[in-house]
């Protein structure tokens, strides 16, 4: 017997009333979904130690969304045009049962792509039940091959061989082509960006290099520890020449290109030099279920007391809808004037963008 349709499953049939856009124009179509707030990294520029110390105080698990909750967001998310979903952090892989998550979310009707971002440490022991569950892609962080670079970037953690045992096991899986997020940092692990290229070569691996980015008061950016991707392709290029490809999908945050010589592709985000924000289609849902509508965004709106205090899921799409039409959120277009306004910006479980 078929599953009755929700009422959130009922407005999707009526694409031209429900589909949201911003004051920029701009459609719903990507939700990003924190699972999980706490890492088994501390990455200087995501988690860092001093911050995420021992005695920080994470999320309780009755604070985190469970299950049918994200997966209530997710279809009313879907019903106002969502087509896309990714699984991050903190490390997503260390919420129990994460693969059920998966299964649910890919029963939503209009979900086209379900994709994961983690650090990989623990994806060997997962990709085969993810995709069984169907996960389609995923993208794993790691920002050196060089194990001392390695253990620096990721805040003094090892890990650098079950990262790539996971990348390993994910490709065995049928997850391919999985992307590696690399955020380059210029004089800790700029000159050990050819190796990981070299390494990846010839594979189903996709290396993503993304300009390092500030992430509100959390991290002590620094703009010249930036290094332009226009200089990364200057340097890809002087060992392998590359040439452009064109974009898969409108609002894809990578410039893609590939080797001449046919052994894959690459990509770079762009996201300090060359900002794209009046593309952006991407919405967060926090792992205590806030609802922001920017990558940099310090507040958000509050989910998980609908959840909990009976909204239906008509209500809940209609806070959703209501979010986005007011978003005008162009943070990375307006860096520097808002930098030095010192406006005040933090934000909530940051976790690399992966597309």
């Amino acid at each position: 017997m078929p599953t009755p349709r929700s009422p959130a499953d009922k407005v999707a049939a009526h694409p031209g009333r429900t589909r949201p856009r911003d004051q920029l124009g701009r459609p719903l179509h990507d939700l990003r979904i924190s699972v999980m707030d706490r890492c088994n990294f501390r990455c200087p520029y995501c988690m860092p130690r001093e911050t995420f110390h021992d005695r920080y105080r994470f999320l309780r698990s009755s604070e985190r969304l469970g299950f049918d909750e994200i997966a209530r967001v997710a279809r009313a998310a879907a019903a106002l045009g969502a087509r896309k979903l990714r699984l991050t952090g903190g490390e997503p892989l260390l919420r129990a049962g994460l693969a059920e998550l998966v299964g649910e979310l890919s029963m939503i009707e209009g979900i086209e792509d379900i994709a994961l971002t983690t650090n990989g440490v623990l994806l060997a022991q997962h990709a085969a039940e993810l995709k069984g569950n169907g996960l389609h892609r995923v993208t794993v962080s790691l920002d050196s091959l060089d194990p001392e670079v390695f253990t620096r970037m990721s805040g003094g953690f090892g890990g650098l061989g079950d990262v790539l045992d996971g990348i390993a096991a994910a490709i065995e899986a049928g997850l391919a082509p999985i992307k590696v997020n690399t955020v380059v940092r210029r004089g800790i692990n700029d000159h050990t960006v050819t190796a990981l290229l070299e390494h990846f070569r010839g594979t189903p691996v996709v290396v993503r290099l993304i300009e390092y980015m500030d992430v509100g008061n959390r991290n002590a950016w620094r703009p010249d520890e930036v290094v332009p991707s226009a200089e990364l392709l200057q340097l890809i290029g002087a060992q392998w020449p590359v040439v452009a490809v064109p974009g898969a999908y409108h609002g894809e945050v990578a410039e893609r290109y590939r080797y001449q010589d046919g052994a894959g592709e690459i990509g770079l985000i762009s996201s300090v030099s060359a900002p794209f924000c009046g593309d952006c289609t991407r919405a967060r849902l926090s792992s205590e279920g806030r609802f922001y509508t920017c990558l940099f965004a310090s507040e958000g709106t509050d989910l998980r007391g609908a959840l909990r205090t009976g909204a239906t899921d008509a209500e809940l799409a209609e806070l959703l809808r209501a979010a986005w039409i007011r978003r005008e959120d162009r943070y990375s277009e307006q860096r520097e004037a808002l930098r030095r306004n010192e406006h005040p910006l933090h934000k909530i479980e940051m976790h690399y963008i992966g597309g």
